[in-house]
C-alpha cells in the first residue's frame, strides 16, 4: 500500500516485530557479533545484508536512511555525518582526477567552495552556469568527462527555484547524472525524483530534525540512472577488485548507494552516528506538519516585509511578482519552505544594526529549525568568496537571510518591526 507522505513521516524507515521496541533502538555499538566466519565474510562480499561495524551501517542509522528514502521516493539512503559530508561522498563516487561537475551557481557556500576551492586539489573542476540561463547556455558547459549536474530545490540563500524540467533534459541527453539538493524544501513540498533527478541530497541537521539537535546529511539513490553501458561511468562498469571483481552496474539495484557506502563510506569514514539518527528520525515524525507552519509563516512574513519602506527587496516564492513564484506554483505547490532572503535599505553596518536589534528573533549559523533565525551571508556563511563570486551566487552584500520558525507568525512579524524601526 503507498501512504501519503505524512503517514510516511510518522510510520516509515521502521517496523518493529512482536515484542520489539516500537521505535528504533539507539544501537549504540561500534560493532556486531556474529557465531559463524562464513556469515561475517559474506557481510565483507556484500553477498548479504546486515551489520559488522558501525563505520558501514548501523541498525539506527538504517532505519532512518529508510524513511528518508522512502519520503523521497528512492530505493536507498546513505546516513552521512553531515550534509557536507553526504556532498562530497556523492562527488568522489562519481568522480576522479581529471573529471568535471556541472553545478548551479546558486547554492549554499559550503558547498561552493568545496565545488570551487577543495575539488580542484584534486583534480575535479566544477562548471558553474546560472539556473536561469537558457538550456543551450547550460548545455555547453557539459563534455565527456562530465560526471554530475548539480542544483538546490531552493537555493540557499538565494531562494532560486530549480527549473528541473529544463536541467532534467540535458542530463538525460547527455547521459549525466543529475542530483538535487533538497534540503530547504524536504520531500513533504518537492520529490526531485519524479522531476527527473537521480540523486538527492540533505543537510538532515535542517528541517529534517527540525530541532538543531543533531548533525547529519543523506544521500538518496533515486534508482533510475542507467549506469549499464554507460561509457561516461567506467568505474560502474569495470570490476572492483577490492569486492572479487563485482561490478555496481550489474546490480538489480541501488547500484550507486552500492558502491558509495562499499567504497567511499569505506574508505573515508564519514558515517552518521547511532545517537544524531535516532534524534533526526525521531524530528521527522512532524516534518509534514512543521513544514506547512514553517510555509504559511513566512509568506506572512514575506508580504509583511516587501510592503516595509525600509527593505529594498525580497525573496520568497510565494509573493506573485516573484521571478520564480510560477515555477514554485509547479515544482513546490503546497509551499515554498521557511527561507526568504530581503535586502536592508542602506550598507552593511544598516544590515548589522538590524540584525543586533532583534529580541525573538537571532542571530545564528543555523537555518531550518522550529526557531526564527537570521544571518548575514556574506559575513559569514559566504565570508570566502570575493564580491564577484558573491554577485555570482547571487549573494548582493546587504542580503539578511531569515529562516522563519514556527513561533505565532504575529510575533516573528512583531520582532521584525520593532527591529527595522531602529534602521
Amino acid at each position: 500500500m503507498a501512504y501519503k507522505k505524512d503517514t510516511i513521516c510518522v510510520q516509515g524507515g521502521y517496523r518493529p516485530k512482536s515484542g520489539e521496541s516500537r521505535i528504533p533502538p539507539v544501537v549504540q555499538s561500534t560493532t556486531f557479533f556474529y557465531e559463524k566466519t562464513q556469515d561475517m565474510a559474506d557481510l565483507f562480499d556484500l553477498k548479504a545484508d546486515g551489520y559488522f561495524y558501525t563505520r558501514l551501517a548501523n541498525p539506527t542509522v538504517a532505519a532512518f536512511e529508510g524513511k528518508v528514502a522512502e519520503l523521497e521516493g528512492g530505493v536507498a539512503g546513505i546516513g552521512c555525518a553531515s550534509g557536507m559530508a553526504a556532498t562530497t561522498l556523492m562527488a568522489f563516487t562519481l568522480c576522479g582526477a581529471g573529471d568535471n561537475i556541472v553545478s548551479s551557481s546558486a547554492i549554499y557556500g559550503g558547498t561552493f567552495n568545496l565545488f570551487a576551492v577543495t575539488l580542484p586539489k584534486l583534480g575535479v573542476e566544477t562548471r558553474f552556469f546560472d539556473p536561469d540561463a537558457p538550456a543551450g547556455e547550460i548545455e555547453k558547459l557539459v563534455d565527456g568527462r562530465t560526471k554530475l549536474i548539480f542544483g538546490e530545490t531552493v537555493a540557499n540563500p538565494a531562494i532560486k527555484i530549480l527549473d528541473f524540467e529544463k536541467i532534467a533534459g540535458i542530463a538525460r541527453k547527455h547521459g549525466v547524472l543529475f542530483a538535487v539538493d533538497n534540503t530547504l524544501a524536504t520531500p513533504v513540498l518537492c520529490r526531485p525524483f519524479e522531476w527527473g533527478a537521480n540523486l538527492v541530497i540533505h543537510s538532515t541537521s535542517k528541517y529534517i530534525d527540525g530541532h538543531a539537535a543533531a548533525l547529519g546529511g543523506m544521500i538518496v539513490d533515486g534508482g533510475n540512472f542507467a549506469f549499464k553501458g554507460n561509457a561516461r561511468y567506467p568505474a560502474f562498469n569495470e570490476p572492483d577488485e577490492s569486492y572479487h571483481g563485482l561490478v555496481y552496474a550489474d546490480l538489480p539495484a541501488a547500484q550507486f548507494a552500492t558502491k558509495c557506502r562499499a567504497q567511499m563510506m569505506r574508505d573515508m569514514g564519514a558515517m552518521m552516528s547511532p545517537q544524531n539518527a535516532f534524534l533526526s528520525w525521531l524530528g521527522c515524525d512532524t516534518l509534514a506538519l512543521r513544514m506547512e507552519r514553517h510555509s504559511s509563516n513566512a509568506k506572512r512574513v514575506a508580504a509583511f516585509l516587501a510592503a516595509h519602506p525600509k527593505i529594498d527587496w525580497v525573496w520568497h516564492a510565494s509573493l506573485p511578482e516573484n521571478k520564480y513564484h510560477k515555477l514554485a506554483e509547479r515544482y513546490l505547490p503546497d509551499g515554498q519552505g521557511g527561507m526568504l532572503s530581503f535586502g536592508i535599505r542602506g550598507d552593511v553596518k544598516q544590515a548589522a544594526r538590524f540584525m543586533e536589534g532583534l529580541k525573538l528573533i537571532t542571530q545564528e549559523t543555523h537555518v531550518a529549525d522550529v526557531r526564527s533565525c537570521v544571518l548575514h551571508p556574506a559575513s559569514t556563511t559566504h565570508r570566502q568568496l570575493t564580491k564577484a563570486e558573491l554577485e555570482e551566487a547571487g549573494v548582493p552584500e546587504n542580503l539578511v537571510r531569515l529562516s522563519v520558525g514556527i513561533e505565532a507568525p504575529e510575533d516573528i512579524i512583531a520582532d521584525l518591526e520593532q527591529a527595522l524601526a531602529k534602521v
